[in-house]
């Protein structure tokens, strides 16, 4: 991955939405050349989605909470059972105190309590510690540099 491949990046994180034409401009490339290193960067797995920046608020999931997950297994084997859970939008073991962290967003502190028993549900899971998320300074993406 060269420079004008992470300016490419740069730009489509700003706007995935760009014209290959703009995309070009931006970093000194013809429409084609700009579409066909674009195509390259997809087919190596660099991009690996193009998605909208919904406001969860706005759709009205404002709780925004994270959950470390401990259990009497190897948790890694619950990746279904946790992708069975639609207000869980990430999930990653992790070294440490816990075995898993999930990210939940929901609608009122009620949906999250419903959200931890179906994670007491799912076999081998002993207990959580929740974080609830106040207020958000800033989220932003990877930076491709």
């Amino acid at each position: 991955m060269d420079d004008v491949d992470r300016a490419l990046l740069g730009a489509l994180q700003r706007d995935a939405t760009s014209a290959y034409a703009a995309l070009g401009q931006a970093v000194g490339l013809s429409a084609a050349a700009a579409h066909d290193r674009v195509r390259k960067l997809r087919e190596r797995g660099v991009i690996r989605r193009t998605t909208v920046d919904v406001d969860p608020a706005a759709v009205g999931r404002g709780v925004l909470a994270y959950v470390m997950v401990d259990g009497n297994t190897w948790m890694g084997d619950t990746k279904e059972a946790l992708a069975a859970i639609p207000e869980i939008l990430e999930a990653h073991v992790v070294a440490g105190a816990a075995s898993l962290m999930v990210k939940v967003r929901t609608r009122t502190t009620e949906e999250l309590q419903g959200v931890l028993r179906r994670l007491f549900a799912v076999d081998g899971v002993t207990s959580t510690q929740t974080i609830v998320v106040l207020e958000s300074f800033f989220e932003r993406p990877v930076s491709p540099a």
